[in-house]
């Protein structure tokens, strides 16, 4: 027999030590991308932020916005080298999972529709499309919509 080694993969709490990884994954993998204050004002908000770890190295991260009984998935984001190995649902599902622990009755996020593989995540984890936010995000020659998508939590399992 023969002992075959796993990835060691985890997702843990966001770090502040995290930050520099973080705002480099987002700045690889966006346009427009969130500032370093603005995740360390997530952070000290006190907003569920998590990553996930991959041999060590910060493989993506997520953040989750919970008060009076609602959820908003502010932002998720795998990095390029560990995109298609199923980090981002894997992200997805800690972020539900706490929505509902800390009693949300349903979650929010924004998708751009210039993210086709985003908005097929959300919608096969039971997101449904409930309207458009027009020029919500910046986007090289002018502004982007955002498709607004919903979870009612006592549909998610």
């Amino acid at each position: 027999m023969v002992a075959v080694a796993r990835p060691s993969t985890e997702v843990r709490a966001m770090r502040r030590e995290d930050l520099d990884a973080v705002v480099a994954i987002e700045h690889a993998s966006y346009d427009f991308p969130w500032s370093a204050g603005i995740f360390r004002d997530c952070l000290q908000a006190g907003h569920n932020c998590w990553v996930i770890v991959h041999e060590g190295a910060i493989a993506g991260y997520g953040i989750l916005s919970v008060a009076a009984g609602e959820a908003h998935v502010l932002n998720v984001c795998i990095g390029n080298d560990h995109r298609g190995l199923g980090y981002g649902r894997r992200m997805m599902r800690r972020l539900v999972d706490l929505a509902r622990w800390y009693g949300a009755e349903r979650i929010f996020l924004e998708v751009r529709p210039s993210n086709p593989v985003a908005h097929a995540l959300y919608a096969s984890m039971g997101f449904i499309e409930i309207g458009r936010r027009p020029a919500y995000y910046p986007a090289k020659g002018g502004r982007e919509e955002a498709i607004v998508m919903a979870l009612e939590m006592h549909i998610a399992d």
